[in-house]
């Protein structure tokens, strides 16, 4: 089996490279830089077409991420990615079979999220531009045929985002979230790179993936706090007040993940034989 792997030189990428390298895949790492292993292809997601000769099956974890509004210059570069990369990926996949790594962000944000099922509105809301990129261009993925994977706030060795982001808001001692202490999500992304591999057998659609069982907020920040040694103490800001003012760096999308309930329904994976075998414990070492 040769699979090709896009974006193979980023975070998610390059765990599905080395997963199926493990698994005893060919790899071949579409990416602008090369990937952890294998054939390197370069591929500029935003302007060209990829070559994807030789390939049985595709893995599309190639996007342009980042928190910026709705209509912001930055959006250009995303919908140039996410979407127009989507349709010349697509093209080139020439039927073949394609997993497509999207996100739970593209979940409309306005219905209640306690327990999303794969069904969930997609078509508005998004409060950044990404959100509606990954909409825009999984709904291309979905209209070709191919399988959708929606993990949310992916985690794990070499994590770029989650944790960064959230040592850099402790301030004095102390970290300030938004909100009361809620029930969310996670996906490790070793979770996520096995379900990239098993879900190019699965029919045609979006499926959730997500560790087997939700966190609750606060105690997930206090593990990783202590995790990497940080001594703080957790702030609640209410949400009226953060009506009013907003602090630097918090956009609306970012108080939206971490003061509302994002729960994902796997059911729909599970039935297809998948379980995740990682959870946070096994990341921070327990």
């Amino acid at each position: 089996m040769r699979i090709a792997v896009t974006g193979a030189s980023g975070f998610c990428g390059t765990h599905v490279a080395r997963a199926a390298a493990a698994a005893g895949a060919d790899v071949l790492c579409l990416s602008r830089r090369p990937g952890p292993l294998g054939r390197h292809v370069p591929w500029d997601a935003a302007a060209e077409r990829p070559d994807l000769a030789g390939a049985d099956v595709i893995v599309h974890c190639a996007a342009a991420v980042g928190d910026h509004p709705p209509g912001s210059p930055a959006e250009r570069v995303q919908q140039a990615v996410n979407v127009d990369g989507t349709a010349r990926l697509l093209d080139a996949a020439a039927g073949r079979p394609v997993v497509w790594v999207s996100s739970a962000s593209v979940y409309d944000p306005r219905p209640d999220r306690s327990l999303v099922a794969e069904d969930h509105p997609t078509d508005g809301g998004h409060l950044n531009a990404y959100g509606r990129t990954k909409a825009a261009g999984e709904r291309l993925a979905l209209a070709a045929g191919a399988v959708v994977l929606r993990p949310r706030a992916v985690y794990g060795p070499g994590d770029p985002h989650l944790v960064p982001r959230l040592l850099a808001r402790v301030r004095g001692g102390v970290l300030l979230l938004p909100g009361p202490d809620v029930a969310l999500s996670l996906t490790a992304v070793e979770n996520l790179a096995e379900a990239c591999l098993a879900a190019a057998g699965w029919p045609p659609g979006a499926y959730n993936i997500a560790d087997a069982a939700p966190y609750r907020r606060d105690a997930v920040v206090r593990r990783v706090l202590a995790a990497h040694g940080v001594r703080a103490r957790i702030g609640r800001v209410p949400l009226p007040l953060l009506r009013v003012v907003r602090p630097p760096g918090l956009s609306r999308y970012a108080i939206d993940q971490l003061a509302r309930s994002v729960v994902l329904d796997t059911t729909k994976s599970r039935r297809q034989g998948f379980t995740p075998g990682r959870d946070l414990g096994s990341f921070l070492g327990r």
